[in-house]
């Protein structure tokens, strides 16, 4: 499903975060709301070198950014680019839900397992050791883990996400002993 096939006769759209979004969405919105979709897990298997799951039971915090009149045609053209064209990500609508309102259908980009640059399920420390050694055209892969990790400390304190406190665990690890024999 392509955003722009979403979009269409809509004055606004909601566009779900959960990786660097959450921390640096560089578009234009309206309004963000911290909360959760259903039905999909946080996970560090896309091995994408220019950026940085799907359960029925799984539950992904992050951030939905309401964008508006001409904000929704710039954001989509952004995050085509940045997701579908350099990330391998498809779209799909999905309900979000923020504390005490009721859910809303947010456009949601999803890494794919038929991309080339996914990487497949890996231990923590595997994960870890990557993230602690790699960067890409966009910043180092451990600042994209510990903002966030960070986010979800301040945002969503009640949350315990073991697979990404596990990866920030294991490439603080690897940094602390790169450091210790410099």
């Amino acid at each position: 499903m392509k955003p722009q096939d979403i979009t269409a006769g809509k004055s606004s759209l909601w566009i779900f975060g959960y990786g660097s979004l959450v921390w640096k969405p560089d578009f234009k919105f309206k309004r963000s709301e911290v909360g959760y979709i259903q039905g999909y897990k946080r996970r560090f298997w896309h091995g994408d070198n220019f950026h940085r799951g799907n359960d029925q039971l799984a539950t992904t915090w992050g951030v939905a950014f309401e964008v508006t009149g001409h904000q929704v045609e710039e954001s989509l053209r952004y995050l085509n680019l940045r997701e579908t064209v350099c990330g391998g990500y498809s779209t799909k609508l999905v309900d979000f839900f923020a504390d005490g309102q009721p859910p809303v259908q947010a456009l949601l980009y999803i890494a794919t397992s038929d991309n080339p640059l996914y990487l497949g399920p890996a231990s923590p420390e595997e994960i870890g050791t990557q993230i602690a050694v790699c960067r890409g055209k966009t910043g180092h892969n451990l600042e994209y883990l510990l903002r966030l990790a960070e986010f979800m400390r301040c945002s969503c304190p009640h949350v315990e996400d073991s697979h990404l406190f596990s990866i920030e665990a294991a490439a603080l690890t690897v940094v602390s002993h790169l450091l210790a024999v410099q």
